[in-house]
């Protein structure tokens, strides 16, 4: 049964564009029964978001699991203190566990939901922009292990993503340009006029209601990616652009004691792979100008020297989407042109990290 027309529309039966979080949260558990409740946050959005939704009727008999912020801490530990609340708690198979935070809280959450009692069901409420278009919506789930990013993890989608934009509020700027990233990453996959308009948006001063439709046409590229291909067998590898070289940076800075929001990466990632992209595909370059002058203009650069090269290019050889020790990328011949398993040498590799560090 659909929201009446005073509270969310939904996108598919699971993705609900929240316009009354109280009223399509309590829809939503209302189709899911359970036994338990739980609601998972870290300790920014117990902070900044549980204040938002703790007097929900619905959540009042929730217990509240805490874990500490920032990817730094979705770790193995995390994972297992989650673990153990449930169990304390007396949670079933049966239960039901909402997540409220960002990616890191949404992925760690839904892997500990995935493999508790062999899975619950579980919620994602993102609350910051990057778990919005991105980390909440698709069932990747998972932590990070051995210094790489998501090593460990699952397919398994929430039972419901409830996007309300009422939380970016509480985000300061480095959190709305690091999920503006994988906006732009949806943008350039799949049309001009969409990238347009993501060009054009002013994000120093900010017009939340069209924030709002940006996200929804945003979370909606992604949706119809993940619907064709649920397990990254083939199309879905679209929304790794950008992702190879960013990870490898992401990892980087994580194993050097100076971590970086995951969209700051995935920026500089986009610079990298879309230059690879007009080597060798011809991916224009006046549109890669347009990509490198918007990413060094609100996300800085990520330094590092050319002895790093070897660790970098090292990291990109664990990435997810690799045969074998073969590096592989998804590219671009043109905005909405992509082109999946485009593996490079390492002569290749090094010459795109020459690239960056001269631009």
């Amino acid at each position: 049964m659909p929201p009446n027309n005073e509270t969310g529309r939904y996108m598919n039966q699971d993705i609900i564009i929240s316009r009354n979080l109280q009223a399509d949260l309590s829809q939503a558990m209302d189709f899911i029964p359970h036994d338990r409740l739980f609601v998972l946050t870290d300790t920014t959005t117990r902070r900044l978001c549980w204040p938002l939704v703790e007097s929900f009727p619905c959540l009042t008999e929730a217990s509240l699991i805490t874990i500490g912020a920032t990817d730094e801490n979705k770790t193995l530990e995390s994972l297992s203190a989650v673990w153990t609340s449930l169990q304390q708690g007396g949670a079933t198979r049966h239960s039901l566990m909402v997540n409220l935070g960002g990616g890191m809280v949404t992925d760690l959450g839904g892997f500990a939901a995935s493999t508790f009692k062999r899975g619950m069901a579980y919620v994602n409420i993102p609350t910051t922009l990057l778990s919005l278009v991105d980390a909440s919506v698709g069932g990747k789930t998972g932590i990070n292990f051995g210094g790489l990013k998501n090593e460990i993890g699952v397919f398994s989608k929430p039972r419901r993503v409830l996007l309300c934009t009422q939380f970016l509020r509480t985000l300061d700027r480095q959190g709305i340009y690091s999920g503006y990233a994988e906006m732009l990453k949806h943008g350039l996959i799949s049309n001009e006029a969409h990238w347009a308009e993501l060009l054009r948006f002013d994000l120093d001063e900010i017009d939340y209601a069209r924030l709002q439709e940006l996200v929804a046409e945003s979370v909606a590229v992604k949706e119809r990616i993940v619907e064709a291909d649920p397990t990254e067998r083939g199309l879905r590898k679209a929304l790794n652009l950008g992702h190879t070289a960013g990870h490898a940076f992401e990892s980087l800075a994580l194993l050097s004691g100076r971590p970086v929001l995951h969209g700051y990466a995935v920026a500089w990632g986009l610079v990298c792979e879309l230059y690879l992209s007009a080597k060798r595909l011809g991916f224009p370059k006046y549109k890669l100008q347009q990509v490198i002058q918007f990413v060094r203009e609100h996300y800085g650069s990520f330094v590092f020297d050319c002895n790093q090269y070897d660790r970098l290019y090292e990291l990109m050889t664990h990435d997810k989407k690799n045969v074998g020790q073969t590096v592989n990328f998804t590219l671009l011949s043109d905005i909405g042109q992509v082109h999946l398993d485009q593996t490079a040498t390492r002569d290749e590799i090094l010459d795109m990290l020459d690239f960056y560090r001269e631009n």
